[in-house]
């Protein structure tokens, strides 16, 4: 505890860890909108949002659970593949809005290199969303499709509670893809 007369509070959201405000001050001076991930352990969420006066606004935005209600996805919605769609389909909406460059913001999320973090970067990348980031972060698209299920399928059990074999999983993931990037070429 502090024995001086005057002790300065922290800011609600600094004590509770909530918020990082040397980051955000940093992402507000660069004018840009952000790109602004989240996670929870079962869904990605993901949107872009402005800042102004009066607080952010959010201009697009997207869920992982949207891919299974209107792009019939299969999969899980926390996995690198469910990233990189909902990155994908953020980017989609970011571009039909009129936005072309924005940045990454990860929150609190601590961004590894390769990490379904920047899967979801790599996806609003392919959606033709600029966003200042190295590639070496970005993980390999091998890894996103869902390669690796598909050479071993007994070996990995994350999706034997839904209705998707492990050996077409890529194509599944090309297919819902396809479906976003067109859906975007239709409206």
């Amino acid at each position: 505890m502090a024995s001086a007369k005057v002790y300065k509070v922290q800011l609600r959201r600094r004590r509770e860890g909530r918020t990082d405000y040397r980051k955000r001050t940093r992402y507000l001076l660069s004018g840009l909108p952000r790109l602004v991930v989240r996670r929870s352990n079962a869904h990605y969420f993901t949107h872009i949002s402005v800042p102004s006066e009066v607080g952010d606004i959010t201009v697009v935005s997207a869920h992982s659970r949207e891919l299974g209600r209107d792009f019939g996805w299969k999969g899980h919605g926390s996995n690198a593949a469910s990233a990189y769609l909902t990155g994908l389909l953020c980017g989609v909406k970011a571009r039909r809005a009129g936005i072309s460059k924005a940045i990454l913001d990860t929150g609190l999320l601590v961004p590894s290199a390769g990490s379904n973090v920047f899967a979801v970067a790599k996806g609003a990348i392919d959606a033709g969303l600029e966003l200042p980031c190295d590639e070496g972060c970005l993980p390999p698209i091998e890894r996103v499709r869902g390669d690796i299920y598909a050479s071993d399928p007994d070996r990995y059990q994350k999706f034997r509670g839904k209705a998707i074999d492990l050996k077409g999983l890529p194509a599944h993931f090309d297919e819902v893809a396809s479906k976003i990037t067109s859906r975007s070429s239709e409206e």
